[in-house]
């Protein structure tokens, strides 16, 4: 391990505040890289002796992030200002300095005197506020194509829905006058879940399953059972599972605010409209406190007076 020592004085290579050794490998004319700014990168990690461990340009997916005050090696925090936009930069960090204090999670191909090579290469530097705008405008846009979206499968399939006031759609396809739930009942649902697309994403029934092509072999195919109205589920379902009576049948069309959102999960994209098929298999209630009865004020009625006889 001597020799990786030596790069600190030959081939260009510096140590930072934090002790990551540092070779910029090209010189951007540029402004370079300050707190705050928010930066894209890509980044190729290697042990020293030149094993792959991961590529963001295999991947397809570049870092961004950002930047802030170096907290120790690892998040390279002290790297980013020596760079502009579009250089690129080899750092090497300790795994020592890693692993310190955690030292039986060091594998085996980081040895004591080690490093974690890095090849970084700057592909965007963005002021906080020209980050947030960009986003701010990309969200409005993939807001506006999903209702846009939302109201063409509506309009497709000629559905005739009710909307609540959070913005759930739903029609029940086989209403039940039996038990509805409330908030802490337990409830058994069958779904079939699926995008605008009709791409099943999930499903409880195993039918369904191997039809959509989504079967899991060893999956149990059955009711899902929770508690609803406790958030264990998405909104759209805590809210419309309580508008159901055990044996009833609907369809939610659950926009992403009541839903996954920006995050998505899975097979669901961020800013997707859920279309749920779902059935009321069960209800069990649980003791609710007994509702305070409504007095309704009855109105005062009004006496006749008296009638008297005239006197002749």
């Amino acid at each position: 391990m001597a020799a990786i020592g030596q790069l600190r004085a030959q081939d260009g290579f510096t140590r930072t505040g934090e002790g990551v050794l540092v070779k910029n490998l090209t010189n951007k004319p540029g402004t370079k890289i300050k707190v705050n700014d928010v930066v894209t990168f890509d980044i190729v990690q290697k042990t020293d002796k030149d094993s792959l461990l991961g590529s963001t340009y295999a991947s397809g997916q570049p870092v961004k992030l950002q930047v802030h005050a170096p907290q120790n090696q690892a998040d390279l925090m002290d790297v980013f200002p020596l760079l502009a936009a579009q250089d690129s930069a080899c750092a090497k960090v300790s795994t020592d300095s890693i692993f310190k204090g955690h030292e039986n999670d060091r594998p085996p191909f980081f040895p004591k005197g080690s490093y974690l090579v890095c090849y970084i290469k700057i592909q965007r530097v963005q002021s906080l506020d020209e980050a947030i705008a960009e986003r701010n405008k990309l969200v409005d846009s993939l807001k506006s194509a999903e209702t846009a979206a939302r109201t063409k499968y509506i309009t497709d399939h000629k559905l005739v829905l009710k909307t609540t006031a959070s913005g759930l759609k739903y029609i029940i396809t086989k209403p039940s006058i039996k038990y509805k739930p409330l908030a802490g009942d337990t409830v058994l649902v069958d779904y079939v879940g699926k995008l605008l697309d009709g791409q099943v994403f999930d499903t409880s029934i195993k039918a369904e399953a191997q039809k959509s092509g989504t079967f899991q072999e060893g999956r149990p195919y059955e009711p899902i059972k929770f508690v609803v109205g406790q958030g264990k589920v998405i909104q759209g379902w805590d809210e419309g599972l309580l508008l159901l009576g055990s044996g009833a049948k609907a369809t939610f069309i659950i926009p992403s605010s009541l839903g996954y959102a920006d995050q998505g999960q899975g097979a669901i994209p961020p800013y997707s409209t859920l279309v749920f098929d779902v059935e009321m298999k069960a209800v069990h209630p649980i003791k609710h406190p007994a509702q305070p009865l409504k007095h309704t004020a009855k109105k005062p009625v009004a006496k006749k007076p008296i009638a008297t006889k005239k006197k002749s």
